[in-house]
């Protein structure tokens, strides 16, 4: 019988890899198409088969990983296809989170998005693209938390991390450009001023739309069949 310490404990494990593996795809660690050995992962982060199977099911919750029953699971490939569809869905609801926050962000919210701007500053100046990376998702996740709607909060949610992820993939990008226009959406929303705010997310979001699938069409792979990566139980593959 499970008892409420042993429900706790799995718990815990289950959060550890799944933090891990999430931040192992997101940072690139481990690119579109690897193969992840369940024993090995096993051994690497020192859990048992149970939580890792439950982290690997909020993985491919998440878009993060390809499950195939019975014989295994990859990073998921993460096609030009797949960054269209993104950038269309964020070029709509990330504009609303955009417009709701200019009308209900109070002063404790605008200076933790400020302060959030400047690390994306620092970073940039540092030239650090993992965290110029990092930081600029996380400035959009904040945007969303001022948007005070549980209900946008709860459709955005799922795709948070493929968001990082492909900032994490066009970390080519100009960084400087990135922080200007967050610049400006950090003052539209700080006026309160609604239809300025939506204009500039969309041309925040948008701006960077070509450009990232210019870059997708050279690391992405449509060939990726994650039944024949699966196969077999050779360790070390991938």
């Amino acid at each position: 019988m499970t008892t409420a310490v042993d429900a706790a404990s799995r718990k815990s494990l289950r959060d550890v890899a799944y933090d891990e593996l999430r931040s192992r795809i997101i940072g690139l660690d481990l690119a579109p198409g690897t193969r992840l050995i369940e024993r090995d992962l096993a051994e690497e982060l020192a859990v048992s088969r149970i939580p890792l199977r439950e982290a690997m099911q909020r993985l491919e919750r998440d878009g993060l990983v390809v499950v195939v029953p019975r014989q295994g699971a990859i990073v998921s490939p993460f096609t030009v296809d797949d960054v269209r569809d993104l950038f269309d869905v964020r070029e709509n609801l990330e504009v609303l989170a955009a417009r709701l926050a200019a009308e209900r962000a109070d002063e404790e919210g605008l200076a933790a998005l400020a302060a959030q701007l400047d690390t994306a500053r620092d970073a940039t100046e540092r030239g650090d693209k993992a965290a110029i990376a990092a930081a600029n998702a996380k400035f959009h996740t904040l945007i969303v938390d001022l948007a005070a709607n549980p209900l946008l909060e709860s459709i955005l949610q799922p795709l948070e991390a493929r968001t990082q992820w492909l900032f994490h993939l066009t970390k080519e990008r100009d960084a400087t450009v990135q922080c200007r226009e967050h610049e400006e959406l950090l003052a539209a929303i700080a006026d309160h001023d609604p239809d300025r705010a939506a204009e500039s997310a969309f041309h925040h979001v948008h701006s960077g739309r070509e450009a990232s699938l210019r870059m997708a069409a050279e690391w992405s792979d449509v060939d990726i069949d994650p039944v024949h990566l699966t196969k077999g139980r050779r360790r070390g593959g991938s």
